[in-house]
């Protein structure tokens, strides 16, 4: 158990890039972290990092060893889960990471309904714009739309969204419709305040995508934010159709511009680390939400 122990101080060390951050994060004291590389160093008579005044970096077998310490932290995981591999005994921790606007359209209203199934599983949902690869400090499950970066995880496709571009009636009461997607620089426009391609308000002109470039009178970090100034009158916005569906069959929010739709959906993923011997916990709820989706198709 020391062994492993201190493999995982190892990982966690390089992750955190430095003892005191990997040990806050993981319960323990950095002299307890420190000590724990050392006997790990000892053990395999090699030298792991460099250590800096404030930053660890790995040496060359460093570099080496990090693969086969992962792998051997990985097959301990797997190990573990293959305890829970039986239907009544869904049970610790799932721990998700998603979109904040897809949490709250698309999870927390059928999230009882889920925790009333399961009762021994703790679910921990995390909300974020971007996705991070955060499998080997925990995570379970990601959510998250668009392309992603080339790797070893499993995205399995779960749904699409396609982009809106809309205004309350009050705002074209006011403003009036844009014609065309260049007048959209004549007009109110808001947008997302982080480097996103949710800023790039792409349109299909003469079956070409074209992005027209906006103004934005304010930006935001949330896109219910940028929703709620939209209902209010206040502007034009670009937002998922997961996520301003109701408004528009509603009324609250009128599509623009449709004749330059944009046919691009993007692609919704559910992300998890591996596909050998998946957690019951991981492929319950992956089931379950396929099905609310199916149940609950957001497309307009």
């Amino acid at each position: 158990m020391d062994n492993y122990n201190q493999l995982l101080a190892f990982i966690w060390a390089y992750e955190y890039g430095n003892f005191s951050a990997a040990a806050r994060a993981n319960g323990l004291t950095p002299s307890a972290m420190s000590k724990l590389i050392s006997r790990l160093e000892a053990r395999l008579q090699v030298r792991l990092f460099h250590r800096g005044t404030r930053t660890l970096t790995l040496t060359e077998e460093g570099h080496v060893y990090l693969n086969s310490a992962r792998a051997v932290v990985d097959a301990m995981t797997e190990a573990d889960s293959l305890a829970e591999d039986m239907p009544s005994r869904v049970s610790g921790q799932l721990k998700i990471r998603t979109m904040t606007t897809f949490a709250r359209y698309h999870i927390l209203p059928w999230l009882p309904e889920f925790i009333d199934a399961y009762p021994d599983l703790n679910v921990d949902i995390e909300t974020g714009p971007v996705y991070r690869d955060d499998f080997d400090k925990g995570l379970d499950l990601a959510i998250y739309g668009g392309v992603l970066a080339s790797s070893s995880r499993i995205a399995r496709r779960i749904g699409e969204s396609q982009w809106i571009t809309c205004a309350s009636p009050a705002y074209i009461t006011r403003y009036g419709i844009p014609s065309h997607p260049r007048e959209l620089m004549e007009h109110r426009c808001f947008h997302f305040n982080f480097d996103s391609h949710w800023n790039q308000w792409v349109f299909a002109e003469d079956n070409q995508s074209i992005i027209f470039p906006v103004k934005p009178v304010a930006s935001l970090s949330q896109g219910d934010l940028l929703r709620d100034l939209a209902i209010q009158g206040e502007g034009i916005v670009r937002l998922a159709d997961f996520h301003v569906h109701r408004d528009i069959r509603e009324g609250r929010l009128i599509p623009l511009l449709k004749a330059f739709q944009s046919p691009v959906r993007e692609p919704l993923y559910i992300i998890y680390a591996k596909r050998q011997h998946l957690s019951p916990r991981i492929r319950c709820f992956i089931e379950f939400m396929e099905k609310q989706i199916a149940l609950h198709p957001w497309s307009i």
